[in-house]
């Protein structure tokens, strides 16, 4: 039998209903599953167990009234930490933050908290969300539950190990270059990157999106449903769209025409087990019907450069702000990178803001004469869980989310999702990237493969 903790979120809603399974009881399974890798993983900033518990028991009156909110209600989740929940300091993962606590929800918060589902509390990210790993100067060092000698990735890095480690089958992270897919496959589980403003964030900004993470598709399919209901506080977003995306999630592959991107033209070169796992998913679609073919690499030097300097830039705008005392708290790494940007001229800031967008066009323009594109989430599995990035070099430190950063400049939607493991047993992500808009398009490709895969192995234990 399938133990509570690794039932997914459409089980709970299938046990809440039929009374054989309750939402207390999962929290409790989801708390204690806590508990026993905490101490190994660092995952979560906060735990609210007594807040959760609470929770759980009005979630189920409510299925026993038949006045449940959603299908989610009482399903446990655990939302990123710097995603403003009220009541919680929202610090960002740096030491050097003000730990005001947040005085109301942010929309996604606020949209989980409206259907129900049990908030199990906070998960770790870096200082700033500023690097692609589970370091940070408050949090400490977050574990992968696969090889807690390993490396998270990030910035979502508490929620990724969450998911891995069944922490409830359900988390909200945040991607500006890669931070909800990376976790995703360093840690075996599936993330969607929608596109910009199809989930109401604030504040929003150039490429930041709300994504959910969650071992099935399925699941991320019914936390669409909520996550993406309108918010007036985005500014940024799109217009809303009232889809049952669990509902649109069958479909084939015949006919679909797919590119496979293998070198994206800049940064860390993928490993031969990432290559060779990526190439088994293409040849998966093409025995399903679908048309594939190589793509191009597009990504230049100069717009990894490009992109590296307005990150800078924008960490910088902050960091000179504040006092000496405070800038001494955030992670040496952050401090020194960001320092860069201190050299940078206004005319070079604007110049790397349209390498930006020379990236972006570029990304668009690879797309287009397909439908979908394949390429490797990561170029590499994951690595030592102290470094900051691969080599600890605060010159080079987005070498290796090369694959995915392009794509939120380009504003399209890309999931990650498990297409094996290494030698070491460690996941492989496999990224499918759609056209702007298509959410639903790259949800139906990652069922489809999730359906085609072979079996993954087993969850890692405590």
């Amino acid at each position: 039998m399938t133990a509570l903790h690794d039932l997914t979120a459409h089980d709970l809603w299938m046990g809440y209903r039929t009374g054989r399974l309750s939402p207390v009881e999962a929290t409790r399974a989801a708390l204690a599953r806590i508990k026993a890798w905490e101490p190994k993983l660092n995952a979560m900033y906060r735990t609210d167990e007594a807040g959760a518990l609470v929770q759980a028991k009005a979630a189920e009156q409510r299925w026993r009234k038949g006045e449940a909110l959603s299908p989610l209600d009482g399903v446990p989740i655990t939302l990123k930490e710097n995603i403003a929940s009220q009541g919680v300091p929202t610090p960002i993962g740096t030491a050097a933050a003000d730990l005001t606590p947040s005085a109301v929800d942010a929309p996604p918060a606020a949209r989980v908290r409206e259907a129900g589902c049990v908030i199990l509390g906070k998960t770790t990210m870096p200082d700033f969300g500023m690097l692609a790993s589970g370091v940070s100067s408050l949090h400490g060092t977050t574990r992968n539950p696969w090889d807690t000698r390993r490396n998270t990735a990030g910035s979502s890095s508490g929620a990724g190990a969450a998911i891995a480690a069944g922490y409830g089958p359900l988390a909200v992270g945040t991607d500006i270059g890669g931070s909800v897919r990376l976790p995703a496959a360093y840690n075996g589980i599936f993330a969607l990157k929608p596109s910009l403003g199809r989930i109401p964030i604030s504040p929003p900004w150039l490429g930041r999106v709300t994504g959910p993470m969650t071992r099935t598709v399925l699941d991320a399919a019914l936390l669409m449903n909520h996550l993406t209901r309108p918010d007036a506080r985005d500014y940024m977003a799109l217009p809303y769209e009232d889809l049952d995306y669990p509902k649109l999630l069958d479909g084939e592959a015949k006919g679909k025409r797919i590119g496979l991107l293998l070198e994206i033209g800049h940064g860390t070169k993928p490993q031969p087990a990432v290559r060779e796992a990526v190439e088994r998913a293409a040849k998966l679609f093409a025995a399903a019907g679908a048309h594939v073919e190589p793509v191009k690499p597009f990504m230049t030097a100069a717009m990894a450069k490009g992109l590296d300097a307005v990150f800078q830039a924008r960490a910088w705008a902050d960091f000179e702000l504040m006092a000496p005392e405070r800038q001494a708290k955030v992670l040496p790494f952050i401090a020194s990178w960001c320092r860069g940007a201190a050299k940078l001229s206004a005319a070079d800031a604007m110049r790397g803001l349209a390498q930006v967008f020379a990236l972006r066009e570029a990304a668009v323009a690879a797309t287009q004469p397909y439908d979908f594109l394949l390429s490797p989430t990561s170029p590499i599995t994951a690595y030592a869980a102290e470094e900051a990035c691969p080599g600890n070099d605060p010159e080079h430190p987005f070498d290796h989310i090369c694959f995915t950063a392009p794509f939120n400049m380009s504003e399209q939607p890309a999931a990650s999702i498990c297409a094996g493991y290494d030698e070491d047993g460690l996941p492989i992500g496999l990224q499918i990237v759609g056209h702007r808009f298509d959410d639903v398009g790259v949800l139906r490709m990652a069922h489809i493969f999730e359906q085609m895969r072979p079996s993954l192995r087993p969850w890692p234990e405590p």
